[in-house]
């Protein structure tokens, strides 16, 4: 099919022209780099300022459960509305969703910047979360419109590492913004960002119209709404409360994959389906879309046990644990672009199975980290695992985008984006329940003389029995706490490694034969 667009393209120039000059494509790049940047930054930026919005004088008196869902509500209708994001970016333009995402994301988070409740900062957080499922989609399809499939495969491997810096710029940036200014300054932050990158949409991106303009398919949108909802909702309450067997943890898990089972087979009896679920049987499209959500749950686990290891254990600022995870970004950024070359010469399965094994191993090195590791042999490390994780992630993304028809491209960047988004749910809700259970069994020894409502408090985190032991003056306490997190982030990052493990077998078998 044609796509027309406006000002730039026609029938006699084909999309792959789209960006008009190749400097302007590749600013086009920069500015669709700039607003996933804000959606991936949102990510991580609000953990260091927890401790923040804890504090009754300098926050909000956030409870712990409050402070989950101040995190969660954004995952969690970020990750359910990406598929109706992409599916009416099909039906109506990937620049105007985008467009309307960045206006939406910006307003959310002003909304969030000036809360003055827990109750409103959660609602706030999840209508940033509306505003991400419209962006996240919308940049990977325009990328395809923009780019000839000579020059995509460098530009997804250059967009895909810019998730890599804003995942580790969250934490460098919060800190320096709670060092000057109040907890809202990490929301109000993204406007600036969203201001500039709606400038640069407006003159340096086309209007993509579809010839056949695809139609919406609102039953579908409807179930698969709601199967993931439900599914992402038990995965994150389920982490939550550490409690997978409990009713309403199993009931949403359960009646979640069961209304997804519905979706798929009604969509395989729909005309013009929301998501065409067909794309499954090709092996590369179904590889790549789980090695994507394999790579991004150890990513995501790892570096929810390795801020807790930074700033409980070493009892580092926000700030400067944010300048020690740079290096992981450093990494993706050059994995990111080296990888699409070596896929040229070698494929998508040796070079990806090769990246997730290193990874793995990285993982495995997290197992020789305690009290007196040295900051350079830690700066090597997330530096290898970034190569790793970008070499991983970018080609797995052109795989995806590479299969679907040019009228479906917003459909598979959504399912991009949402086995990204289910992996790291599932990295924080999985790893950080089995972090916590290994932490309540290792050090439950050292709190056996502890009244049994302060044992119950100190065994919920090591930041908990590191409370306990300043309000009860039990020094010996912190180096239970430290002793026993260490221990439980050795047998985390064991799981995680595993998990890679089977992501480099799942994309090699996808990819050993020539043909899917």
């Amino acid at each position: 099919m044609v796509q027309q667009l406006d000002g730039l393209a026609s029938d006699e120039n084909p999309p792959h022209t789209a960006g008009g000059s190749g400097v302007r494509r590749w600013l086009a790049l920069v500015v669709l780099m700039l607003a996933q940047f804000t959606v991936w930054l949102d990510n991580t930026i609000l953990n260091v300022a927890l401790n923040t919005l804890a504090s009754p004088t300098e926050g909000l008196a956030a409870t712990t459960n409050e402070l989950q869902w101040s995190i969660s509500s954004y995952t969690l209708i970020f990750a359910v509305l990406l598929f109706t994001g992409g599916a009416l970016g099909d039906r109506y333009g990937h620049r105007r969703l985008l467009v309307i995402g960045m206006a939406l994301f910006g307003a959310a988070s002003l909304w969030a910047g000036m809360s003055t409740g827990v109750t409103e900062l959660i609602v706030a957080r999840g209508a940033m979360g509306v505003g991400s499922a419209l962006i996240m989609p919308a940049t990977l399809s325009l990328i395809s419109v923009v780019f000839s499939e000579r020059e995509r495969p460098m530009a997804i491997a250059i967009w895909s590492g810019a998730s890599g810096l804003a995942i580790a710029a969250g934490p460098l940036v919060g800190g320096a913004l709670l060092e000057r200014f109040w907890w809202g300054s990490v929301f109000v932050v993204n406007l600036p960002i969203v201001g500039a990158a709606l400038l640069g949409v407006m003159f340096l991106l086309p209007a993509a119209r579809s010839a056949n303009r695809v139609k919406l398919d609102p039953l579908g949108v409807l179930m698969s709404t709601l199967g993931l909802l439900a599914l992402v909702y038990g995965l994150i309450e389920g982490g939550h409360r550490n409690e997978w067997t409990s009713p309403a943890v199993l009931g949403s898990l359960v009646g979640g994959l069961l209304v997804l089972v519905v979706f798929v087979r009604v969509e395989l009896r729909v005309q013009n389906p929301s998501f065409d679920v067909r794309l499954f049987h090709s092996s590369k499209f179904t590889g790549a879309s789980v090695a994507v959500m394999l790579t991004f749950f150890s990513l995501s686990g790892s570096m929810f046990y390795t801020s807790f290891y930074l700033q409980g254990v070493l009892e580092q600022t926000p700030f400067e644990a944010g300048l020690n995870l740079i290096p992981v970004a450093v990494g993706v950024l050059l994995g990111a672009p080296v990888s699409a070359a070596l896929v040229r010469k070698l494929g998508v399965g040796p070079v990806v199975a090769t990246a997730m094994l290193i990874a793995a191993a990285t993982f495995l090195a997290y197992t020789r980290l305690d009290l007196t590791t040295g900051m350079p042999w830690f700066w090597l490390l997330l530096a290898v695992q970034g190569v790793a994780m970008g070499s991983a992630v970018a080609p797995t993304t052109e795989a995806i985008m590479s299969v679907l028809p040019p009228d479906r491209t917003g459909a598979g960047s959504a399912v991009n984006n949402s086995m990204r988004q289910l992996g790291g749910v599932l990295g924080v809700a999985i790893l950080g329940s089995l972090l916590s259970s290994a932490y309540a069994a290792d050090v439950a020894p050292d709190l056996a003389g502890l009244p049994a409502p302060v044992k119950e408090v100190a065994e919920q985190s090591a930041e908990a029995t590191r409370q306990v032991a300043a309000d009860a003056s039990l020094p010996h306490l912190v180096d239970a706490a430290n002793e026993s997190f260490l221990h439980a982030m050795h047998l985390t990052s064991i799981v995680g490694a595993g998990v890679a493990v089977a992501g480099a077998v799942v994309i090699w078998l996808s990819f050993r034969r020539k043909q899917a």
